[in-house]
């Protein structure tokens, strides 16, 4: 059965569900895969992206999905996340949960009869990995030699960009202040898949250094969900890391930006790039879709 709770689960298979989700885009797969399948979908952030992307996946698979808050559930309430497992198990066909704490996901698939997929925690977002890489395909055509560098916090999806970059024979890079780094963990693993698919991972606080030959320039907010506390400081600590024209000016000319949104322009990233030619953040979260129903299809068809 399996779940998708980190990029590390898909290591082998990420091409294939790539694949799979052009696939599904293009109409090229049977009409309703998921015919009277049921997703349980358990929100403890907030979403536009994938609760949307989820919820008409499913539909459009010929499933159904049913929406979570955690004032829905007992859980919520102190319930054990074990005996919310077990009993979700007895009802549906898989559970996709948007949590803060990744410890807490790694529970609920510990006790889960059926597939648990991530929709995002603190550590990390695997599903946005992946829109993001099929978008990268579709612009380019290919994965291999590619490089990416993701500016600013080396948060979650940071992470998951790290490890699946080097899966699909990417290189990439990290330009981030002191004291913003990714994940040690996370890390260690990245470069060790980079070393078997003779890739490479930089993590900088030198943006030319990190900007340097590079096809894709990635951002996300400076202030995640959980770090509101932290907001002044981290304006003053990430001004320089703005995505803005000059820094959009290193990339290789044909360099394309994404985002993970939302954003905040001004901020992270400037109006004239966001809403640039070269963006392509809203292509990119339609993909969340289309690489999401790929996921549900990969875990909970029979």
């Amino acid at each position: 059965m399996g779940s998708l709770l980190s990029v590390t689960d898909i290591k082998d298979d990420v091409k294939y569900i790539l694949e799979l989700a052009s696939k599904i885009k293009a109409g090229e797969i049977e009409e309703k895969p998921l015919k009277d399948k049921t997703l349980a979908m358990i929100f403890q952030k907030s979403s536009t992206r994938t609760r949307v992307s989820f919820d008409v996946g499913m539909y459009q698979l010929g499933g159904r999905a049913i929406f979570l808050s955690s004032n829905d559930l007992q859980m919520g309430r102190g319930e054990p996340i074990s005996d919310t497992a077990k009993v979700l198990s007895r009802f549906v066909d898989g559970i996709m949960i948007r949590a803060i704490e990744h410890d807490d996901v790694i529970e609920l698939a510990k006790h889960s009869d059926v597939p648990v997929i991530s929709g995002l925690t603190n550590l990390e977002h695997p599903c946005q990995a992946l829109a993001d890489m099929l978008t990268i395909k579709e612009h380019f055509g290919v994965w291999k030699g590619k490089k990416i560098c993701f500016v600013g916090d080396g948060n979650n999806v940071c992470n998951s960009l790290l490890l699946i970059a080097p899966l699909l024979g990417m290189n990439m890079s990290v330009a981030c202040p002191k004291g913003y780094e990714p994940s040690e963990t996370i890390l260690k693993t990245a470069k060790e898949y980079a070393m078997e698919n003779n890739t490479e991972i930089i993590v900088s606080d030198d943006i030319g250094v990190a900007l340097e030959n590079v096809d894709v320039v990635y951002t996300d907010v400076w202030v995640s969900m959980g770090d509101e506390a932290e907001t002044k400081q981290r304006e003053i600590d990430f001004a320089p890391f703005q995505v803005n024209s000059d820094l959009m000016s290193i990339a290789n000319d044909e360099a394309i930006f994404m985002h993970c949104l939302p954003a905040i322009r001004g901020q992270e990233v400037t109006g004239d790039v966001i809403d640039g030619p070269k963006s392509v953040i809203f292509d990119e979260a339609e993909n969340r879709m289309h690489a999401q129903k790929a996921v549900l299809y990969y875990y909970m068809k029979d």
